[in-house]
């Protein structure tokens, strides 16, 4: 008898998805939440005989249940854990670990895909294109990768994930690989994936107004309340606003922080890792704790959102060679503009400050971050101009 634990979301109910159509009726699935596994580990163990094959994917245990499983698994018990996490890697040292977060040439792995190798790779699951694709989309999604190749099929996947039942979504996704040659969506969903997008498309518009920014640690942090499309919305918020870190996401509900981050030089899971979360370098999480309560929320509740830079100007924009002009909630006005071809200056309130930047985007997250300041509309900037041309006539 097989026995599969695993994590509730879509990376970790592929793995299941696999699992049944590799043992049938043999395997018996729990999907679980971080905080839920070590207790569903603890209750197998205490029932578990050496004809017992335990999987965990997508998840790791604590440090108490490793010893558990060792124990387990020296008195010849079967058991193996794979997952893709960073903060899981010293699972390694063990002979049931199997962590694998990259492979050849930096591709990050998923738990789904890895299990797929594993399962194929011990002849207990025959490899089929449907198959396949189904896992590298789950692969691409979970890695961020799908918006560099803009594989909209695989945010997709994911969007049908959340919008039924988990046992809905097993049955259906394990009939048509089942039965098909290739993966793809029936008529039906692709009516209600259609609607889904512009469902989140509003509501990513109306998170872009609620996003606050804070310093924490060194970092600044961009933080923003939303129940749902937490991967869509740090993604998309993270483009908005790329002079900050990352993007927390405060899931008040479940009690949850998500972070997320564009920036190949920022770690998120070494900040949820402060918080005793974990995930990956662009995409991790934490419970939502008495520490990362007072540094998300408390801290953060009484600032004032910040503003958008003015859309669909066709003077004031930014990198233009006749400059870009910035203002602030004190309505000061930031006037950022080249002196030659390699240094940037700006003019507060038509007064030059000292700095000079090495490119418009150093000049523009230095205002963004030390003044919450936005590129203002076009009106606005052309009345600047005109004001400028004034004060040096008269100056003349």
């Amino acid at each position: 008898m097989y026995r599969l634990l695993s994590h509730n979301d879509l990376d970790g109910v592929g793995c299941g998805i696999l699992a049944k159509i590799a043992f049938d009726k043999q395997v018996k699935v729990k999907y679980n939440s971080v905080s839920s596994l070590d207790r569903e580990v603890e209750l197998f163990l205490e029932k578990a005989d050496k004809n017992s094959t335990l999987f965990i994917t997508d998840l790791s245990v604590n440090e108490e249940n490793e010893k558990k499983l060792e124990a387990f698994y020296q008195a010849k018990g079967n058991v193996k854990l794979i997952d893709h996490h960073k903060t899981a890697l010293h699972l390694n040292n063990y002979d049931w670990g199997h962590v694998i977060v990259e492979v050849d040439e930096g591709m990050l792995t998923s738990a789904t895909s890895l299990y797929y190798e594993f399962l194929v790779a011990e002849k207990l699951l025959a490899p089929t294109d449907a198959i396949a694709e189904f896992v590298e989309l789950i692969r691409q999604y979970d890695t961020w990768e799908w918006e560099k190749n803009e594989n909209f099929q695989a945010q997709r996947l994911n969007a049908l994930f959340y919008l039924i039942t988990i046992e809905e979504f097993e049955e259906k996704i394990i009939n048509r690989l089942k039965t098909n040659e290739h993966f793809s969506f029936d008529e039906f969903e692709t009516k209600i994936l259609d609607m889904e997008d512009n469902k989140i498309e509003r509501y990513i518009r109306r998170k872009k107004r609620e996003i606050v920014q804070l310093e924490i640690g060194g970092l600044f942090a961009g933080i923003v309340y939303a129940e749902s499309y937490h991967s869509e919305l740090g993604n998309e918020l993270g483009k908005a606003y790329p002079h900050l870190d990352y993007i927390a996401i405060i899931n008040m509900g479940g009690k949850r922080l998500g972070f997320r981050t564009s920036h190949d030089d920022v770690d998120v899971s070494e900040v949820a890792g402060q918080f005793g979360g974990g995930g990956h370098a662009k995409a991790s999480g934490c419970s939502l704790t008495d520490e990362a309560y007072k540094q998300y929320v408390v801290k953060a509740f009484h600032l004032e959102p910040l503003r958008e830079d003015a859309h669909r100007n066709r003077y004031n924009v930014k990198q233009s060679t006749f400059g870009s002009l910035y203002k602030d909630r004190k309505e000061t006005l930031y006037f950022l503009h080249p002196i030659n071809d390699r240094e940037w200056a700006i003019e507060q309130n038509q007064a030059k400050m000292e700095a000079i930047y090495s490119s418009f985007i150093d000049g523009e997250e230095f205002l963004k971050r030390n003044y919450a300041a936005w590129l203002v509309r076009d009106d606005h900037f052309v009345n600047y101009i005109m004001d400028d041309i004034k004060i040096r006539k008269h100056n003349k």
